[in-house]
Parts: C-alpha cells; sequence; structure tokens
C-alpha cells in the first residue's frame, strides 16, 4: 500500500470557516481503500488486515478525524444538544455558569449536557474525543489550556467552541472569562495595601489556580517582597482541606496574611483560625476567590475575589447563538474574545 500524502496544514484556527469537518470518505480516499473498509478498520479493526487497519488509523490522524458517534449520521447544524465541559461537580464556584446556560440555551431550543474533565488533562483528552464523536451543536469549555491533539480535533471538527474562565489571545474559536493572572495580582496589592508584610497562599494544583499564584507572587515581588511559605493541595479542594493546610503553615511559619484560591478553602481557614482562637483579621487577614454565597455569612464575612459566571453564561450564549444564524445564513462568523473582568470584594477577613 503506498505512503501517506502528507497535506499541507494552514496555522490553527486560520480560516477556519471556511474548511468543513473531515468525513469517513476523506480518511479512506487517503489511505486508498474503501468507505466501508475505512469504517471497519476504525470501528471493528479485526476484520481488516492490520496494515490496512494501520493505514487507515494513520490517514484518520492526519485528518484529525473523530467518528461520528450519532446513530443515523446526526450533523452539528440539526443537534440541538450543546455538551460543557466543567472540572467538577464538587467545586461550586462553577453553578452559576452552568445555570445560566441551561436556562439561556433551553429558551433557544437547546439541551445542556454536562461532562466532567475531573481536572485531568488525560481525561480531559478523551471526554473531548467521545464528545466530538457526538456532534452536538456546540462545546463549552473550562480554560485555555488542552492538549496539542484536542485541540487540532476541536479545530478539524468544525463544531463551534466557546473557551471560558481564563483569558488567552489564541483561542480555538471563541472565548469568554476573566485574567486568573490579574485576580493574583489584585489579591497580593489588597493585602498589602491593608498593612499586611508577610504573606502566605494556599493554592490547588490545577492550572487556573497556578496562574492565580504565578500572579500572586509576581505582585510580591515586584514590591520587594517574597512569599513566606504555601501549601498546595489537589483540585477539587474543599473546606476541610483549607482547615488542615491553614495547620500546616501554623506549625513552621509566622505570617499576618493568606490568599486562598478558593472561597472553600479560606472557609476551612476561617474555621479552623476560630477552633485554634487565632482572631481574623486581628492576626491573620484571610482572602478567597469566588464569592459563593455562603462567603458573606461567614464569621467574620470573607474578602474575595467575585467573578461573574452569570454572566459568563449569557455571553457564551449569545455567542453560540449568533454564530448559528450566521452559519445559516453562510456568513463567515468572526471570532470573539470577552473579558467580564473580575472585583475585589473587601469584608471583614480582610
Amino acid at each position: 500500500m503506498p505512503p501517506l500524502k502528507q497535506r499541507k496544514r494552514k496555522p490553527p484556527g486560520q480560516d477556519r470557516a471556511a474548511r468543513r469537518a473531515p468525513t469517513l470518505a476523506d480518511v479512506a480516499r487517503i489511505a486508498g481503500v474503501s468507505k466501508m473498509t475505512a469504517s471497519r478498520a476504525l470501528s471493528r479493526q479485526e476484520l481488516v488486515a492490520p496494515d490496512t487497519a494501520a493505514q487507515v488509523r494513520a490517514a484518520a490522524d492526519l485528518l484529525a478525524y473523530v467518528p461520528n458517534g450519532v446513530a443515523g449520521g446526526l450533523s452539528s447544524q440539526t443537534s440541538r444538544v450543546i455538551i460543557a465541559v466543567i472540572p467538577s461537580t464538587l467545586n461550586p464556584v462553577f453553578a452559576d455558569l452552568v445555570e445560566t446556560l441551561r436556562i439561556e440555551l433551553g429558551r433557544a431550543g437547546y439541551q445542556l449536557f454536562l461532562g466532567l474533565s475531573e481536572y485531568d488533562a488525560a481525561h480531559e483528552d478523551e471526554l473531548i474525543t467521545t464528545i466530538i464523536g457526538r456532534r452536538p451543536a456546540a462545546i463549552i469549555l473550562t480554560g485555555v489550556v488542552h492538549s496539542p491533539e484536542s485541540r487540532r480535533r476541536l479545530l478539524g471538527a468544525q463544531i463551534p467552541v466557546v473557551e471560558t474562565w481564563d483569558l488567552t489571545p489564541t483561542p480555538i474559536d471563541m472565548l469568554v472569562g476573566f485574567s486568573n493572572e490579574n485576580i493574583g495580582r489584585a489579591a497580593a496589592d489588597y493585602l498589602i495595601e491593608r498593612g499586611r508584610q508577610r504573606l502566605a497562599l494556599i493554592v490547588a494544583d490545577d492550572q487556573r489556580a497556578q496562574v492565580r499564584r504565578k500572579g500572586f507572587v509576581a505582585a510580591l515581588e515586584e514590591r520587594g517582597r517574597t512569599l513566606v511559605s504555601e501549601v498546595v493541595l489537589r483540585a477539587p479542594t474543599t473546606l476541610g482541606m483549607g482547615r488542615e493546610a491553614f495547620g500546616n503553615l501554623l506549625a513552621d511559619h509566622s505570617f499576618d496574611a493568606v490568599f486562598c484560591t478558593s472561597d472553600q478553602l479560606a472557609m476551612g481557614v476561617l474555621y479552623e483560625a476560630s477552633a485554634r482562637g487565632i482572631k481574623v483579621p486581628g492576626q491573620v487577614a484571610v482572602m478567597g476567590f469566588g464569592d459563593l454565597a455562603a462567603s458573606a455569612h461567614a464569621q467574620p464575612s470573607l474578602t474575595t475575589v467575585a467573578v461573574d459566571g452569570k454572566r459568563i453564561g449569557e455571553e457564551a450564549t449569545r455567542m453560540l447563538l449568533e454564530r448559528f444564524d450566521k452559519s445559516r445564513l453562510q456568513r463567515r462568523p468572526a471570532a470573539q474574545i470577552v473579558d467580564v473582568g473580575f472585583r475585589v470584594i473587601a469584608r471583614e477577613s480582610a
């Protein structure tokens, strides 16, 4: 069997609207086999010769082709299903986003389904491949960091994509979010401007929390300060993990403020401080991220950084509905990036 012909690829994202998603017929043509043989090689490879199966898989990889998992070949143009990928249902910070998507998309006649990436890059890759195979009307992702293979498959699938919860100048398609790095900087600036000298950090290990950490540390260094100590925790984080982390900080370090990369962690710090008789903010200022519903009612009420999950959901819905309309009219859709910003909410804990 002759070797595959290498196609000249355009840069990712270039002329996205002008291309179409690769089909099984394209794979068969490049592999030099019939459409039926290509289908068997991808779904039941034991029915074809090993070298033929390898040739077909190589052609599918070259095209970033994902088999259509929808019975009857339902296309994305007729699907009324939109799938959103979030890290976890254990993290309530995504609740406003998901609920707004459910309501707004439902009003437009679309059904929202959720996929959980579990803060795991490999699992997200598998999930994205499965989702593309179901050919939804659109895909909504949390974050902007994805593996090169997932990015290539999403570009090749020609399914509208909205990334959320972060910013980048090079989105896959559409983007609505905020700067996690600037949130970290704002938290450090806020604490320092209120006279705090020795700052500590309790941070999750997921990519967006680590970007907030980066901004926090950078702001400290620009003001001639260094981070006193930090505890890194496996995402998703919980209130109990915040309690334990605060205890670990107290064992070895002296600090007068702690920034937590989630309100759940910060609430845990407040509980542990109360249990130990440590005055907040008298001895230690505490600051979180997310502005959960309970944060304003904590004792003391929690200083935090708020992001508008509801607006993110509204903007994502608007982008998708405009994209669907333009696709029907066969106009070239324009890529969009919306920065919803954030707000520091000053309360009693800091």
